[in-house]
């Protein structure tokens, strides 16, 4: 089976996008597909794939898939890259609204240089409550509750920004945070996984994270990431609603909005290439 793709990134976060309209996946095949074509080796690799649906002139859904295969709810990379695209097809189109794990985000382009361009995308409200992060936990919340890893019991916060979220406060990032982000992710509290942000404090209006993402491991940055980061810092009391987020490759702009309690991210996304892959 032949299908087209296009790949792109966000500060180092890379997807496969497939439009269905292009190349029909069956659901039976998905999984099996999405591991082939993101594997670093022997595909065209990538951290995961968006599949991308026209039901309508203005209605676009988009599904997002780690590499491992499985579904991964939410991105807010994976939605601003989406929005590339479609500008990319329709330049004079600036604003899209994608739906992504059943929820709709507005999307919009800002600007672009000759590599990159700047979009914006709605994440949503965050969510604590336990039991819609999910988290099996007797509390309805956990805000810098102890989790306990092998004996050490690390502080965490846990969320749901339409994919769960684990964040821990550290003061540097010298220690083996890959290793804790893997034993983190597959923590028998968390039923469906969890992503894992590291969060250093700079300031009130500046965060750096390090991300391990759920299905993938170690990935370039994250945008639902970076919205956890700021949210956690917020109900923390360490950092303002407008932050900005910065990742080893670059810098997210994350705004919790006061207006409406939801969430917005803003930075770069590029274009890499488009072909074919034998499936």
């Amino acid at each position: 089976m032949q299908l087209k793709f296009y790949k792109y990134q966000a500060l180092s976060n890379d997807f496969i996008l497939i439009e269905s309209g292009q190349s029909k996946i069956s659901k039976q095949s998905l999984a099996n597909t999405v591991r082939q074509i993101c594997h670093r080796n022997k595909g065209v690799g990538a951290d995961g794939l968006l599949y991308l649906n026209r039901a309508g002139s203005d209605t676009v859904t988009v599904d997002v898939y780690n590499a491992d295969g499985s579904w991964a709810e939410k991105s807010g990379n994976g939605l601003r890259i989406a929005g590339w695209h479609l500008h990319r097809q329709n330049s004079k189109k600036r604003n899209f609204v994608i739906s992504m794990g059943g929820a709709e985000s507005k999307v919009t382009f800002v600007s672009k240089t000759k590599h990159e361009a700047i979009l914006t995308t709605e994440i949503g409200k965050p969510i604590f409550e336990t039991s819609q992060v999910p988290v099996k936990s007797k509390a309805q919340f956990m805000i810098n509750s102890p989790l306990d890893l092998e004996g050490t019991k690390f502080p965490v916060t846990c969320l749901s920004l339409g994919n769960p979220h684990t964040v821990l406060f550290v003061d540097d990032f010298d220690f083996d945070w890959q290793q804790i982000g893997a034993d983190i992710e597959s923590h028998k509290i968390f039923p469906n996984g969890t992503n894992v942000e590291f969060v250093k404090v700079i300031s009130s209006k500046k965060l750096q994270v390090a991300d391990w993402e759920r299905g993938v491991g170690p990935t370039g940055s994250s945008g639902t990431g970076a919205a956890a980061a700021v949210a956690a810092s917020v109900m923390l009391g360490v950092a303002g609603r407008k932050c900005t987020v910065v990742f080893e490759t670059g810098e997210i702009e994350v705004n919790w909005r006061e207006s409406d309690d939801i969430i917005e991210i803003s930075g770069p996304v590029e274009f890499i290439c488009e072909g074919t892959f034998e499936s």
